[in-house]
């Protein structure tokens, strides 16, 4: 079967974006992992499926997959490309879109020079929700991993996220320590591991460690993770400029219930076709 693509990425975090609307594709772990092959197929972090909604809420679908073909629930960089791609091949027309994802509902806006807003939803805090196994609710947790104890914050942004500070984002030992945090009981659908250099009250780097994927470029949901966490225990304000190794990306959270709105740019590579 012969399959178009688009090529994307935001801020370096990269994708295989395919219009699966007819649903011609019924996707396995192997075709993922085929699509995702930097060598062999196309080469991603993630493949994203554009698919009908199921209902009159939303306007589309969209799936993610991992580069190891297991399927997650969000991805934020994600999202600003699959609301691009949507313009891009002129299947809609309007500024602001609705998307149905394994988690709820999200809303993109787009705006100036390529970038998109999206709006991630509130976070969830709450141990079940995350999931992410405590004896309650905290803004940080002690965690005793490879051999040293640790301080994160965990979170939900659709996805599961640990946050971790450190002094010096270039030396943090991000692929040894994400790796153990990732393998640990406590998280039971695994966790994306986030590693948040403060810079001010409205600035951070951060290096994120994902799972079935590893470090990436950049992450969108661990962004949004990241200044949550912060905000949460007093160190950064409503609005933050994140630096990641891919590019950056303006978060605002207001606190509480409020939704998380992460924008930053989308980026269309190139459009191909492989056979599968």
């Amino acid at each position: 079967m012969q399959l178009s693509f688009s090529k994307m990425h935001g801020l370096g975090n990269d994708f295989v974006v395919i219009d699966n609307r007819p649903g011609r594709l019924q996707v396995d772990v192997a075709q993922v992992r085929f699509l995702a092959d930097r060598r062999r197929g196309v080469g991603c972090d993630q493949l994203l499926l554009l698919e009908p909604a199921s209902g009159d809420v939303a306007d589309f679908r969209y799936r993610i997959f991992n580069a190891d073909g297991a399927e997650v629930e969000q991805c934020g960089n994600g999202a600003r490309c699959i609301a691009r791609f949507v313009h891009e091949k002129g299947l809609s027309t309007r500024d602001e879109l609705v998307f149905e994802t394994a988690k709820g509902i999200i809303r993109t806006r787009r705006g100036a020079n390529g970038e998109v807003t999206v709006d991630m939803g509130p976070p969830h805090f709450e141990p079940a929700e995350i999931p992410f196994i405590a004896r309650e609710e905290a803004s940080q947790y002690s965690l005793a991993v490879a051999g040293r104890q640790i301080e994160i914050g965990a979170v939900s942004m659709g996805n599961p996220h640990a946050v971790l500070r450190v002094d010096d984002l270039d030396s943090a030992p991000v692929a040894a320590l994400g790796t153990a945090i990732q393998a640990e009981r406590c998280f039971p659908q695994g966790v994306n591991v986030g590693f948040m250099q403060i810079l001010g009250p409205r600035a951070i780097r951060l290096r994120v460690f994902e799972r079935g994927v590893g470090e990436t470029a950049a992450c969108g949901s661990g962004a949004c993770a990241a200044v949550v966490v912060g905000r949460r225990q007093g160190l950064l304000d409503a609005v933050v400029d994140v630096a990641l190794s891919g590019g950056d990306l303006r978060i605002q959270w207001e606190g509480e219930q409020a939704p998380v709105l992460m924008t930053g740019a989308a980026t269309q590579v190139y459009e191909g076709s492989i056979e599968i």
